[in-house]
């Protein structure tokens, strides 16, 4: 019952409405019939007169110019034949028709006579000085409409008049009269007001025809809005909470549960969305997705290192990021048959880089680029072989030598006052390959990064110890052998940082010169232990100096033999050090000697 009160209300109010919508376009009906009638056509008439006036002034004008000039326009001979200037009149009459656009109006001129001497009539309908004949050599008499006009315009020099039907052409005419300055010539411009009258009957049938389009599109658009603002109201982000109509609420119920079917699609790809590029940022690898065009997709900050881009490069062309031919022509390889690889360097560093094609439904619909750094497994790689072959040239020199003297003692050719020479030689030569192999399995355990067991270790007390044990080998080669400095705890592996020590001083003693000195300093400070071994030697050259820490590598190879060197110290001291965690610097002028410092992070006290 509410709801009906409710509908009657409505009713009641849309009556009131649509009544006061009928009376705002009966209003307007009678409104645009008064304007049309009792405004325009005054205002219209009004308009046409000054035409005609202006018209009729200038032929008066023209007329008294040429009056003034004493020009001869008519006269009378022998008191009955009327003799006219044509050649001023056609003149006249182009004026008329060139200037002022006066082609619509019918013109009357007549002499002091009242009759007739120049007329143009150029509208059908224009007919006022219609004449009759009387003689054939008289003028030819207008109706008495006109002659009036002519007689009223004589005697007050000038006359305006709207001539109502019975005239010659039927309907309601405006006249103005003029005459010239002389008062010998009267000149008389006419039009028809059918125009006037014409567009008063159209107005009259086109503006209620108007008035009932306004008055439909007015209801049209009021209904129209009715209907539609409630939809344009409706708040779709919330649909349940809006106030509509019954019929909408199966839609609504519809909208809200797509709404969050939606939210949840949505939230699980943003979650996709997220690990992908919290996966791919985290990447060391470059990874960059272009679609089947070229176009950027996704690219990660490795790739972005790599190309020397940022992510402003998605949505663009590939070649805007990278303009290299060999790239190029590898994406467009994989587009075609699914793989390619391709090798470059980059910014200094090697870079193998993997494209494969993307499909769906069989279908090409992009291309995954990833890039992978190499350089370090590229240097591995190339230590690899080096070593290797070092490695069997390092062992194949003592087995030759092992073999040969073991095969002239079983020949028998060795004499036996000669057989301890040759026993003995055996054994340094099979000590060096003992040696070699252990450096090479040190090596190797470094390389790993096997993980070994740690403990607090002074530096100097390991520094004494090293010392200790190399004093003989420093007094052969007549060498003064020093430590000096203070306590050094670092935590480490007791084992590698006694070799660390040991093969220092033991390459300062081998490359030293008689009478020279080694000294060992040892400190602790700032968070840091370091142990600085420095000699008065032979010295490194500097195209040397970045390379003696390579394995197997030699600056004099001769004296490395001599002294029994396996080529692998230096190298086990770097791999030592940075196990560590620790550095290691080299300063050395060829005849000064050579200062190596070495420094790892102090163990807490």
């Amino acid at each position: 019952m509410r709801q009906t009160s409710k509908t009657r209300r409505t009713i009641g109010i849309r009556g009131q409405l649509m009544g006061f919508l009928c009376f705002i376009c009966l209003l307007l009906v009678g409104l645009f019939w008064f304007l049309s009638t009792q405004l325009l056509e005054p205002l219209y008439t009004t308009h046409i007169q000054k035409q005609l006036t202006e018209q009729a002034e200038a032929i008066v004008a023209r007329m008294d110019e040429a009056i003034g000039k004493g020009e001869t326009i008519s006269y009378w001979a022998f008191g009955s034949r009327l003799y006219v200037n044509n050649t001023f009149f056609n003149a006249l009459q182009d004026d008329i028709f060139e200037l002022g656009g006066m082609s619509s109006f019918c013109i009357d001129i007549s002499d002091t006579t009242l009759r007739q001497i120049f007329k143009v009539e150029n509208l059908s309908y224009c007919n006022l000085h219609r004449t009759r004949p009387t003689d054939e050599n008289s003028e030819l008499p207008s109706y008495s409409t006109a002659r009036a006009m002519r007689q009223l315009c004589r005697e007050t020099g000038s006359c305006v008049r709207k001539i109502n039907p019975p005239t010659p052409s039927g309907t309601v005419e405006l006249m103005v009269g003029r005459t010239t300055s002389d008062g010998s010539y009267t000149v008389l411009v006419t039009t028809s007001l059918m125009h006037v009258s014409e567009a008063g009957e159209v107005m009259s049938t086109v503006l209620p025809l108007a008035a009932a389009l306004i008055f439909a599109g007015l209801m049209a658009g009021r209904l129209s809005r009715r209907i539609v603002d409630p939809l344009n109201r409706l708040d779709l982000e919330h649909p349940l909470e809006n106030d509509a109509y019954e019929e909408l609420a199966p839609l609504l119920s519809r909208i809200n549960y797509q709404h969050k079917e939606i939210d949840a699609q949505l939230r699980t790809l943003r979650q996709k969305t997220d690990e992908f590029t919290q996966i791919t940022g985290s990447m060391q690898e470059g990874l960059v997705l272009l679609d089947e065009k070229g176009t950027v997709l996704s690219i990660n900050h490795a790739a972005c290192r790599l190309f020397q881009a940022d992510n402003g490069c998605v949505g663009r062309d590939f070649l805007t990021v990278d303009r290299s031919h060999e790239l190029s022509l590898a994406l467009e390889t994989a587009r075609k048959e699914g793989h390619s690889q391709l090798r470059c360097q980059r910014n200094g560093r090697e870079y193998q880089m993997d494209m494969s094609r993307i499909q769906s439904g069989g279908e090409t619909v992009g291309t995954v680029l990833l890039t992978f750094d190499v350089t370090e497994q590229e240097y591995a790689e190339r230590n690899r072989r080096e070593f290797t072959a070092n490695v069997s040239h390092e062992l194949k020199t003592p087995l030759q030598g092992i073999v040969g003297s073991a095969e002239l003692i079983q020949s028998g050719m060795v004499k036996p006052e000669d057989m301890p020479r040759f026993v003995g030689h055996i054994h340094d030569e099979a000590s060096r390959m003992v040696t070699l192999v252990e450096d090479i399995i040190r090596l190797s355990q470094l390389d790993e990064g096997d993980v070994m067991p740690t403990e607090t270790v002074d530096l100097l007390a390991l520094s004494q110890e090293a010392v200790t044990n190399l004093q003989d080998a420093a007094a052969k080669q007549q060498v003064s052998l020093s430590v000096d400095g203070g306590h050094a705890p670092v935590i480490g592996v007791r084992r590698l940082l006694y070799e660390v020590i040991f093969n220092l001083c033991d390459n300062a003693i081998k490359y030293n010169v008689p009478d020279g000195a080694v000294k060992v300093q040892v400190s602790s400070e700032n968070g840091i232990s370091s142990v600085t071994v420095s000699d008065t030697g032979i010295g490194i050259a500097p195209e040397h100096q970045s390379r003696v820490f390579e394995r197997f590598y030699r600056v004099d190879k001769s004296h490395s033999k001599a002294s029994g060197g396996t080529g692998l110290g230096l190298s086990i001291v770097k791999h030592a050090v940075q196990y560590h965690h620790g550095d290691i610097r080299l300063t050395s002028k060829p005849g000064e000697g050579t200062v190596i410092r070495i420094t790892f992070p102090a163990a807490a006290r």
